[in-house]
């Protein structure tokens, strides 16, 4: 088949089908004709490439599991390679949802306190605002964006 309808098989396009022979994980046949020639273990190299980039697999990652089907294995992830790489897929994952875990904490925390000092009492505070006010992470103003009667010009 040709790159577009191999493209079109796997619903993804032309361009990223390029790319990845760049890459060296799509093989690079050419008829003699000069077009790009693909078949159905091709078909399945890229599906395999896709759905582990839909899982959050970067490029680089799926490389041991192309490699397995390239070396006949009924499965991309049937070699020691590729589990390696669900581990540390895995070991990342964790690592993240601990961090979401944590901000998650965070703002709860700072909605509870938000909810305490506003029942019945004066407008609640919110530390975030208070630490640009501060300056803390103050942006710095681009002088077309101030404005004129403030000191500046309106370019």
């Amino acid at each position: 088949m040709r790159i577009g309808e191999l493209a079109e098989r796997a619903g993804t396009t032309t361009r990223a089908l390029r790319y990845y022979e760049s890459r060296g994980l799509l093989p690079a046949r050419r008829a003699v004709n000069g077009y790009r020639t693909y078949d159905e273990d091709d078909l399945r190299l890229i599906q395999q490439i896709r759905t582990l980039q839909d899982f959050g697999f970067d490029l680089e990652e799926t490389r041991p599991f192309v490699e397995c089907l390239r070396a006949g294995h009924p499965a991309g992830d049937a070699c020691p390679a590729s589990l390696d790489v669900y581990r540390r897929k895995l070991t990342e994952l964790d690592g993240l949802i601990d961090r979401l875990r944590s901000v998650r904490a965070q703002v709860g925390a700072q909605l509870a306190q938000a909810e305490a000092e506003s029942a019945g009492g004066p407008e609640p505070r919110c530390d975030l605002t208070d630490a640009f006010v501060q300056g803390i992470h103050r942006a710095p103003i681009h002088p077309t964006h101030v404005h004129p009667t403030h000191g500046g010009t309106d370019a």
